[in-house]
């Protein structure tokens, strides 16, 4: 069994998940680095930096379940990341969305893989609110995750269905 070049497959785009580690690393290094826990800086009336720690997952969840939690999340991140990489392999190149969605998603998850295995937590910073309502506080990981499996979605709609798209692009 001859193996394709690797240029040729969707691994061609694991660039982006570099660019996504680090300008996710660099921000929350930044926040680290000029926020104490829990600060607030206003940015617009609309959005603040707001420096948190995560200990769970979206929206916390399990964050107050005494530490396990960060182990099974790095595990199912490392699923992911496996098996998006697998799925990178086989497709081709030339299916732009597809492997950027891929990669967008596997950047935001080691993103957020290094953070729970070197803090224990993931920093969180990212504050939208309207009024006194605040949305979810996050970090860039989050959104090249968001942004990854929205285009997924939107390549779903965007392929008619039961028609197989070509790998020419």
């Amino acid at each position: 069994m001859m193996s394709k070049p690797l240029l040729s497959t969707g691994l061609r785009w694991l660039w982006l998940v570099v660019v996504v580690i680090g300008v996710d690393f660099a921000s929350k290094q930044w926040v680290i680095n000029h926020m104490m826990l829990h600060e607030t800086l206003p940015v617009i009336p609309f959005f603040n930096l707001f420096y948190a720690h995560n200990y769970g997952a979206a929206f916390s969840f399990l964050a107050d379940k005494g530490g396990w939690q960060r182990w099974f999340f790095a595990g199912i991140a490392i699923a992911i990341v496996v098996s998006l990489l697998v799925i990178m392999y086989r497709t081709a190149a030339a299916k732009r969305l597809n492997n950027i969605a891929y990669a967008l998603i596997i950047g935001g998850a080691l993103g957020n893989l290094f953070d729970r295995a070197y803090h224990g937590f993931v920093v969180d910073f990212i504050d939208f609110y309207v009024g006194e309502w605040h949305f979810a506080t996050f970090n860039i990981a989050d959104c090249a995750i968001c942004i990854g499996a929205s285009l997924i979605v939107l390549e779903g709609f965007a392929t008619p269905s039961g028609k197989q798209t070509s790998d020419k692009g």
